[in-house]
């Protein structure tokens, strides 16, 4: 059976005119908007004692607000046996390096062999639960490809902090990539939304729509062909790196998903060829989260992290040399 706890919410004359959903996203950190319109929709949301379904609802200045806040769910997936790199661990969180193809949490077609099922054995659920029951102590993600740091809430308080410091950008967040050609070092800015025609993808415009976006791209390394490159993220989009790079015909290696047409005329040069197989076998996309800095959710002391390129970015590198 489900746990709660109650939060209480006065409307004050700055809060007042908006949607409802819109101000319990505001007040409640490490809840997205959809998060918040179910609690609303599920009547956890009472105005004045009485139950309010209605997420477009507008508030007005002194309503009283009880919202019943889902604390824990049935755990329904598995604890495994499943090794992981941990960099550094406390009462509150964890940092570890994940492994590219490893899938973050499971969903359909997926319950098994993910990291959440490997924290879960891990820590015997000692974990934050706002999320669902399907990603406790999961405050972000890293593609199931894409190799390197991230930081596990194990406590409620730490999860809601660390969801906050994400939220307003306040976390840095670099990563390595390999990419295709020798894009120029720059800032890559615009919209994020979910791509119209294919749902898996994202897609990147200058109009407003989705959500705004910022990398900036440093080249450190160019064979011609292929370049390393740094990326600093100022905000943290859905394959937000992925998307810009390859909007500037750079798509990282062995993306499955962006650029497949845009690698073929890497190909036509005699000379580069056999560099051009080497990176077009590689088997998982070439990005690498080597840097994560955050204040500690409790204690607020400035915590960075910084890890090497795993293996197999090595050895192409090596391959990229010698060929």
């Amino acid at each position: 059976m489900n746990e709660f706890y109650n939060v209480k919410l006065t409307i004050n004359k700055q809060l007042s005119s908006q949607r409802l959903d819109k101000v319990l996203v505001s007040k409640l950190e490490g809840y997205s908007r959809t998060q918040i319109k179910t609690l609303i929709l599920n009547g956890n949301v009472s105005l004045d004692k009485k139950e309010i379904k209605d997420p477009s609802y507008i508030t007005k200045e002194n309503e009283n607000y009880s919202i019943n806040i889902i604390l824990k769910q049935e755990i329904k997936h598995s604890a495994e046996n499943i090794e992981l790199n941990i960099i550094f661990e406390d009462e509150d969180l964890i940092v570890i390096n994940k492994p590219p193809n490893l899938v973050m949490h499971p969903a359909p077609g997926n319950e098994s062999g993910t990291l959440v099922n490997a924290l879960m054995h891990y820590t015997n659920n000692q974990l934050s639960n706002l999320d669902d029951s399907a990603r406790p102590g999961i405050v972000h993600r890293l593609d199931k490809d894409t190799s390197g740091i991230l930081v596990i809430a194990k406590n409620n308080q730490a999860h809601i902090n660390l969801a906050k410091q994400f939220k307003e950008h306040t976390i840095s967040r670099r990563y390595k990539a390999i990419v295709w050609g020798s894009p120029d070092s720059q800032s890559i800015e615009g919209y994020i939304e979910r791509n119209r025609k294919n749902r898996k993808k994202m897609s990147l415009n200058n109009k407003g729509f989705g959500k705004y976006s910022k990398t900036d791209v440093k080249i450190e390394k160019t064979f011609g062909i292929a370049s390393i490159v740094d990326c600093h993220l100022h905000t943290g989009r859905t394959h937000q790196i992925r998307v810009h790079l390859t909007s500037k015909n750079s798509p990282i290696i062995g993306d499955k998903i962006y650029g497949k047409s845009k690698i073929n005329k890497f190909g036509k040069d005699k000379n580069t060829f056999n560099k051009f197989m080497i990176l077009k076998n590689f088997n998982r996309q070439a990005l690498h989260a080597y840097h994560l800095g955050f204040d500690h959710p409790i204690s607020k002391k400035r915590m960075d992290f910084d890890i090497e390129i795993p293996e197999d970015f090595k050895n192409l590198i090596e391959l990229l040399l010698k060929y």
